[in-house]
């Protein structure tokens, strides 16, 4: 980060785990509890356990018992909570600098030694299976993973992160133990401490809670397929979709609740390993749609009026990445914009960025990058998922990365994977009912 703040050190513990400590002045301390032991390392027809396993993380341990963890927690008026994608997941508490010892050591009691009981593992599967039916009855939200579906096929990144009930419905409390055992040890955690407090001092909670755990690696059984003998979880999977898809892609969708369709375009790019091929990406979609000057906006909502509204992002995980481009607009207008999408996209294949719009694209990300880094969760969140998911350097590089990338450099990236002629539609549309019908 230019003239910004150093990178921390990431520590190494003698049983394994990684250390990563922020001092900031503040009286807040964030607690960050990193694996890369999301979506992705599921087995075959095991499609949502790891989200399912951030659940029973929360139902005690032989110490501590199913809530004693978060009434601790909000006693004290901290908070706490975790969450799963495709590339990881993570444990976060954030509370008063003088509450780390207690916290600290609960948090590592749920996450080395989850206890799974039989009856706890029934009712919190009740409680996820509701929650996949309420994702079912979001439009948004079911669109976007069909979509992620259609892009990605058979690869991880194309199943949906919850599972599916006839999965969930297929697990066992010991198959669950059994993936706890073999995913959660500390050689495959990282541990961000954020806030007001010291290194030598976080260090010395760091070994005092997590430090008799043993490390090594451990088999994993579920159901009678063997997941993987670990020291990091890894698990080989399907090559993704190449970036060229023969053509167009045509999708549609139709569900209740939805009250305008949506347009939804899809390119599939580069993965961590190329990042700073992705910020380029991100760069193109804040020259398209970032903000009210922005291309599409400017053409498609400002002026045409075709749409009511559009976006684009660049969404980056560990094996690849998705360009997106969504419009919420009526139906008599779905064809002509996607028309005048792809003339935009051969503009910018075919025509160098001004100067004015390079600048400006990159003040805005530079800008949302420096604001955030305003609180310890966030900066909690910026280096366990660096050191987690790419590199623990790369979590600072992001403002260099963003200035590197000129008008012509920009218009190659486009050409290579913005295609107007290769990529993946879907149409979101209200469903019919059968009154609809009858009217017309």
């Amino acid at each position: 980060m230019l003239n910004g703040p150093e990178l921390p050190e990431a520590i190494r513990l003698s049983n394994g785990l990684t250390v990563i400590h922020k001092a900031l002045p503040t009286p807040v301390i964030t607690v960050d509890v990193w694996l890369p032991a999301g979506a992705i390392v599921e087995p075959e027809g095991c499609d949502g356990v790891a989200h399912f396993l951030e659940h029973l993380i929360f139902k005690g341990t032989e110490r501590l018992a199913p809530g004693d963890f978060d009434q601790l927690v909000e006693a004290g008026g901290g908070l706490t909570n975790a969450g799963t994608s495709y590339d990881y997941v993570h444990y976060y508490l954030c509370a008063a600098v003088e509450q780390l010892p207690q916290l600290l050591d609960g948090l590592a009691e749920l996450l080395l030694r989850a206890s799974i009981p039989d009856h706890e593992f029934e009712r919190e599967r009740q409680v996820v299976l509701e929650e996949i039916r309420q994702y079912e009855d979001e439009p948004d939200t079911v669109a976007a993973a069909a979509l992620w579906a259609a892009v990605y096929g058979e690869h991880p990144y194309g199943r949906p992160i919850l599972g599916s009930v006839e999965s969930l419905e297929a697990q066992s409390s010991e198959s669950m133990r059994q993936f706890h055992r073999s995913y959660y040890r500390p050689e495959q955690m990282t541990l961000v401490i954020a806030g007001g407090i010291e290194r030598d001092r976080a260090l010395e909670l760091a070994e005092q809670c997590f430090g008799d755990a043993a490390s090594g690696s451990a088999t994993a059984v579920m159901g009678d397929r063997l997941v993987a003998t670990v020291t990091r979880p890894t698990q080989p999977a399907p090559p993704l979709v190449s970036t060229d898809l023969g053509g167009i892609s045509r999708h549609a969708l139709a569900l209740p609740n939805v009250e305008q369709p949506r347009l939804m375009l899809a390119w599939p790019g580069p993965g961590i390993d190329q990042a700073e091929v992705a910020v380029g990406l991100e760069v193109l979609a804040v020259i398209l749609c970032g903000g009210r000057l922005a291309r599409l906006v400017q053409d498609l909502r400002e002026q045409r009026r075709w749409v009511q509204d559009i976006d684009c992002d660049y969404n980056l995980l560990r094996e690849g990445g998705l360009f997106t481009l969504t419009a919420w607009l009526d139906e008599e207008y779905l064809e002509r914009a996607e028309d005048c999408i792809r003339q935009h996209l051969r503009d910018l294949a075919n025509s160098p960025i001004s100067s004015r719009e390079l600048e400006r694209a990159q003040c805005l990300l530079n800008n949302d990058f420096a604001f955030s880094l305003e609180t310890s969760e966030q900066w909690a969140d910026l280096l366990g998922y660096h050191h987690t998911v790419a590199t623990l350097p790369l979590a600072l590089a992001y403002p260099q990365q963003v200035l590197q990338w000129n008008a012509e450099g920009l218009q190659a990236l486009a050409q290579q994977y913005l295609s107007p002629e290769h990529y993946t539609a879907m149409v979101l549309r209200p469903e019919e009912t059968d009154l609809q019908s009858s009217v017309d």
